[in-house]
């Protein structure tokens, strides 16, 4: 059976979708866009941006009842592949050890001309 999990500290759902569902163990949080949720803005720059797609899915995950350290897979997408560095000197910092598998690519567009968009698994 299929579970739907929200925030409202992370933005609502642009589209037919849902922040995040859950189904045998494994909860799917969809790609979030750097939006603060409080205030609808996208900061400027890929290290403040990379922090708030990774805020939005801490907050996704602790509706669930997880933390960062379920994570198992997470996939990245970058408007542009020299945004890289900055993107993961902030993504190793959400992350002690153990750090899960992940894919990054650069795409030709993100949503509201965002420069990140972080999706994730995470395991119970």
């Amino acid at each position: 059976m299929k579970k739907v999990i929200s925030s409202p500290l992370a933005p609502a759902a642009i589209g037919p979708y849902s922040q995040a569902t859950e189904a045998a163990g494994l909860v799917f949080v969809s790609g979030q866009l750097p939006i603060d949720a409080a205030t609808g803005d996208m900061p400027e720059g890929i290290e403040a941006q990379a922090r708030q797609s990774l805020l939005n899915i801490q907050h996704i995950l602790e509706a669930a009842g997880l933390n960062m350290s379920h994570i198992v897979k997470t996939t990245v997408y970058l408007q542009d592949m020299s945004l890289f560095a900055g993107m993961n000197a902030v993504y190793a910092t959400f992350f002690e050890s153990d750090y899960p598998a992940r894919a990054a690519f650069a795409v030709k567009a993100l949503p509201k001309d965002a420069l990140v968009e972080i999706e994730c698994i995470a395991a119970r």
